[in-house]
């Protein structure tokens, strides 16, 4: 058996989670990017023993990228299944991360599967599948980032559970820093005070914080040997924004946090 991906609990979504997926639930994570969504569905897969079928959704995502289509092929056309199906099929849990860059007439597909039906019509094979008892369905999304063209409809929210993400409190997130890079604590805690002084910008000239994700990529390099500065600049500021006068100001508070 492989090893569990590591996850630091931050309340009782492990329990909440196991029970949804007992009643086989469709369940939906909101938060922001980077705060271990993706990380969190990898572990519920390994702790319930289940396949995990991931799928990275994008706005050129079309129905057939999920269900499956057929191959022309020497012999003729073969069915090859898309990554819903395999999993309606098989019984894996389906994590659609980021599900509102897909299109909207894609997602449609996913309703009959959210409900008491359970069902996933492949219309271009004239058949609709049962799913195998053990199928969940997972999404997520960055409210964050919601418009009015970006956010998914009422009728398929209310088909879901949902849990709220978002980063961990400071002493939790330096332990998932200092155990992802193995970086020491009281370093990996510097870097989470970086981070926390990011995230008031939120709204106020960034559009997102500096994740629990780019933090272990700073813990990382200065385990590498960077010097700290060039690491939290490198991994910290270079990707969060172009804009020269917040990156001024987060290079300042890099400077004095590590000075």
């Amino acid at each position: 058996m492989k090893a569990s991906p590591y996850y630091q609990e931050t309340g009782n979504e492990i329990a909440l989670y196991e029970a949804a997926y007992a009643a086989r639930l469709p369940v939906m994570l909101k938060g922001p990017t980077g705060c271990g969504k993706s990380r969190f569905v990898e572990y519920m897969a390994w702790r319930l023993k289940k396949s995990l079928i991931s799928v990275a959704c994008n706005e050129d995502m079309t129905a057939s990228d999920l269900l499956g289509r057929y191959l022309l092929e020497p012999q003729g056309t073969r069915w090859l299944d898309g990554p819903l199906t395999t999993a309606v099929r098989t019984g894996a849990i389906c994590y659609l991360d980021e599900v509102v860059e897909a299109r909207a007439d894609t997602t449609v597909v996913i309703h009959p599967l959210t409900d008491h039906r359970r069902q996933l019509p492949l219309d271009k094979c004239g058949v609709t599948l049962t799913a195998h008892e053990d199928f969940q369905l997972v999404i997520s999304y960055n409210p964050g980032y919601q418009s009015v063209l970006k956010d998914l409809k009422q009728s398929t929210k209310q088909r879901f559970v949902g849990f709220d993400f978002d980063y961990p409190a400071p002493a939790q997130e330096a332990r998932i820093v200092a155990t992802e890079s193995g970086l020491p604590m009281d370093t990996a805690a510097l870097l989470v005070r970086i981070a926390e002084a990011a995230r008031r910008l939120k709204g106020h000239g960034l559009d997102e914080g500096i994740s629990t994700r780019l933090l272990v990529y700073a813990a990382t390099l200065m385990q590498r040997g960077v010097a700290p500065v060039e690491a939290c600049r490198m991994a910290l500021v270079r990707p969060l924004t172009d804009d020269a006068d917040i990156r001024a100001t987060l290079d300042h508070a890099i400077t004095a946090v590590f000075a």
